[in-house]
Parts: C-alpha cells; structure tokens; sequence
C-alpha cells in the first residue's frame, strides 16, 4: 500500500508550517509574518504552509554563505565533488518520494517527476567527474623563458531563483556544478513550490552533518519576489542565475547590470517543430504530442508551434488531433494519465484568454480549449489541451503562453519554415523532421535555427543534461547543466611566469633604466 499524502510529508521532513531559512543544518526560527500556502493542483488540497523570509533572516544566510565561502574555495575540488556524489545517493535512496512530492505540488505526472529527480541524480554524476576536470589552457609567451597558463577560481556566492515547472532540477544543475566548482548557493525557489525545496535541502542536511561540514554551504530562503529582488541588488552575490519569464528577467538583468554583477538567464521559449514532407510522420506525431502537452504544456522548451508542410498539412492535422482524442487527462499520480493540471488557477484562465486570442485574430481551434469540471477536476486547474490553425504574425502566436496550447502553421519551403520559425523573440529549442540530409543540414546551418538548442528527428523538450541548456534572444543567453556551462560559475584568471633573469616586456617595449 502506497504512503498517503501526510505520510509522504513527514517522510521528508515537510511540517504543516515550515520555516523560511535553511542554511544547511539549520533550519532557522521564522521571523517573518508572511506566509504562504500550498494546495496541490491534482485536488485543490492544503498540502502545508512555508513562512517568507524576513530582511534580517536573509542578511544572516548571506553571512552565513560568505563564511562557508572562505572556507569551502579552500578544499579540493574533487572533496567538493565527493560531497556532490554523496547528494545524488541520497536521491537515489529517496528517488520515489521527491518525485511523487514533485508531481503533488506542481502537477506534473508521476513519470516526469521521476524523471526530474533523475535529472538532479545525473547532474550530480556529471558534476563528480567535472571535478576533476576545470582545466585551464596553457599558452605559449613571445618572451623567452616565460610560461603563460589561464586558471579558474570560485565566484563566491552564486543566487538561484528557479521556477515552478522544474521545482528541482533546476537548483540542481546550477548548485552541483557551482559546488564543485568552489562556490556556495542561496536558493530562491518559487513561492509556488517551496515544498519540494524543503525536500531536497532536508537530504542535503543529512550529508553535511554525516560529513561535518559548516553552514552556509548550501542555503534556501522561502519568498516571494521580494528576495529575488534582494539577490538580484546584493553585491555580495557575484551571480545570479534566474530562471522563469521575459518580464522576470529582464528586470534580474537590470538590477544585477546596474551594479555589474553577472546574470545567468533562462527565460522564455517559443518553441517550433518544422514537419517536412520528408518526414516520418508517425515519429513526428509522437514528439510533437509530447513537446505540446507533456507536464501540461509548463516545459520552458514545450513545443508552441507546429510549422507544417503543405503537402501533408491536412495529413497531419488530421493524425495529430485523432491523438488529442486518446488523451487521458486527470490525476498525474495515475499513470494511465497522460496530462494533468496546470499550476493554479491564474495559468488556467491565461489558457482561456490565450484561446479567446487566437479566435479573434482569424485563427480555429480544432479541438480543446475547454476547462475540465466534475469529478476528478475539483482543483479547477485542468483543462482540454488545444489545437489551433493560426499565422506565424498573429500576436498570441508571438506570445509564450505557459499552457498546453499549439498553433498549426503551414509553409510552402523550408526556407519559408525557418524565417517563421525564427520570427519570434524567443529562442529556446527548435527541431526539425525530416529524412533529408540536405534539410536537416541547412535546418542546423548558421542561416538555420537561431535557438540555443537545434534538434533533428526528436522534438523540442526532454534535453539531456550533458549539453548545455539555454536559449538566446529572449530566452535570454545563459547556458546551465552540461559541455561547459561550469565556466559561469567561475572567475577566469590569466597568469604570466617569468623564470628567466631579466624582464622582457611584451611587443619588445624598450624601457631601460
């Protein structure tokens, strides 16, 4: 018999009140008198209360971090990333209940939230084997018996505001890589979810205690923007790594730039899949029901447009909204289900307004669009996702709507479908079907897809963490998790040794005394 909801909750040491700071064994008495509480959108359940964060609690995680920092730029990186392997044990041991607490509070399926502790176990992996590997390059000097090399130093404190839609792995892929690199991390997480953070800095205090570690290392404070605010302002905090909309970011990057800090952003996507008519199209149709309606159309890289050649435009239409048809929509901890709800009510009626647009500007819904009531649906978060015939030039179509609805465009050549798929503001994840090499190959050019991310025969979402994530234009230029993201998280440092007995200077400068 499966844990109930409470059992689950106080399996990973979530209260019915929680409190606002964490600075890594110690959870800290709240001083605040804001709180949150958080309903689950599987049933509308209360699942637990959090305290925010006051300004005299977060002034003492930063002196707490700035401590740990000092000390912890000191050890070995690969001792910093045995801490970080000893993390993803624990999340292996606990893989279950963290992912069933994901899908509980922000509505994902059982499956994704799985798949999203799985995440945070392979970015802890990666991050171990990184931590033997911050190289540096050495470069030859035009001066005789002179040695040249660049080596890579900890930041110091690194803020990460994440998002609801990626409760977790988000502050993974940026605290595991800045822990072996040397720096400290203070999380934000959003007010919407800060259960699961509870969660995961409960497991991340077991391994500081087992291996008597100080504080500050590892630290969470609960809020609302208001402490993304104060990060964003603090120059205590070299980098700031935020990761939800345009509108949010925008005004991290203001802030942090105003005092030259360093922002890593990832914001905003709006996602194509070109289908040629030299693609498979069965491969097609499950990729692109995935990227529109996995964890209820909240991915960042969820697939908003479907670019269509006209040659198999009716073809494919046809296939894709006979598989809307065979959707199973309700409790994500069911795992016949394949969609469950959107995060509140809030994203469900900009679901609404996003389908009143599309009508109004000339465009037809085919199917969905509807909000789900009865039985199962008392939470009033989920709904019909939705298929609409729409123009790439329509308003509604430039926009990012955080809900399961997708626009079906048409296009006569490929070139056509690539300035489409580039005319928006975004430019998160792009894919292209096809069986075309030549396609696929100008698809992939430098006159191809402007996105951070450029697929061929797989769809928009599901990036692996091996590569590094992110997205340019809108979406921000910041690049998290795999190849060489690390780099952020670190300060560059040029060094010029001269072992010979004279000083030569550089461009053969005469200067003699």
């Amino acid at each position: 018999m499966g844990k109930t909801t409470q059992e689950l909750l106080a399996d990973l040491g979530i209260k019915a009140k929680n409190e606002s700071i964490c600075t890594g064994r110690e959870w800290v008495t709240s001083l605040g008198t804001e709180t949150v509480e958080v309903f689950t959108p599987v049933t509308g359940e209360k699942l637990a209360e959090a305290v925010f964060a006051s300004d005299s609690e977060y002034e003492h995680v930063v002196k707490k971090a700035q401590e740990a920092a000092a000390y912890w730029k000191t050890v070995p990186a690969p001792l910093r990333g045995d801490i970080v392997r000893q993390y993803g044990i624990k999340l292996r041991l606990r893989k279950k209940d963290l992912g069933k607490l994901v899908s509980l509070e922000m509505g994902k399926s059982y499956q994704e939230g799985l798949g999203e502790v799985q995440e945070m176990i392979d970015i802890c992996d990666f991050a171990v084997g990184l931590s033997r590997q911050l190289y540096g390059l050495t470069m030859h000097s035009e001066r005789p018996e002179h040695r040249m090399y660049e080596q890579w130093h900890p930041v110091g404190l690194v803020g990460v505001i994440s998002a609801f839609n990626f409760p977790v792995a988000v502050w993974a892929w940026n605290s595991m890589i800045a822990a072996v690199c040397g720096d400290v991390t203070i999380w934000k997480p959003s007010e919407k979810t800060p259960l699961t953070a509870i969660a995961c800095h409960n497991l991340m205090k077991e391994v500081i205690i087992e291996n008597d570690l100080p504080e500050g290392l590892f630290n969470l404070v609960i809020g609302d923007y208001k402490i993304g605010e104060a990060l964003a302002k603090d120059k205590r905090v070299p980098l700031i790594s935020a990761t939800g909309s345009t509108r949010m970011g925008r005004r991290v990057s203001q802030v942090v730039g105003a005092r030259l800090g360093k922002s890593l952003l990832e914001l905003g996507g709006n996602n194509a899949v070109i289908i040629s008519e030299k693609a498979n199209l069965d491969n097609a149709l499950v990729a692109a029901v995935f990227g529109c309606v996995g964890t209820a159309g909240q991915r960042c890289t969820s697939t908003r447009r479907l670019l269509i050649q006209e040659s198999v435009f009716e073809d494919f239409k046809k296939k894709l909204v006979n598989a809307y048809g065979q959707l199973s929509i309700g409790d994500p901890l069911d795992e016949n289900n394949h969609v469950g709800p959107l995060i509140d009510k809030d994203a469900v009626a900009a679901f609404e307004r996003a389908v009143r647009a599309v009508e109004e500007e000339g465009g037809e819904v085919l199917t969905g669009g509807e909000v789900l009531t009865g039985k199962g649906y008392q939470s009033g978060c989920y709904v019909k996702p939705c298929i609409a015939e729409a123009r790439n030039h329509f308003e509604i179509v430039q926009e990012e709507t955080f809900a399961p609805i997708v626009y079906l465009i048409p296009f006569k050549t490929l070139d056509e479908a690539i300035l489409m798929q580039n005319d928006v503001k975004q430019g998160l994840s792009s894919a292209i079907f096809t069986d075309s090499l030549q396609e696929a190959e100008a698809f992939l050019s430098a006159a191809g897809s402007d996105c951070g991310i450029a697929n061929v025969n797989i769809g928009t979402s599901g990036a692996e963490i091996g590569g590094a994530f992110g997205g340019e234009k809108e979406t921000g230029g910041g690049r998290e998790s795999g190849s060489d993201a690390w780099k952020v998280y670190m300060r560059r440092q040029t060094t010029t040794i001269n072992y010979g007995k004279s000083v030569p200077l550089a461009q053969g400068i005469k200067f003699d005394l």
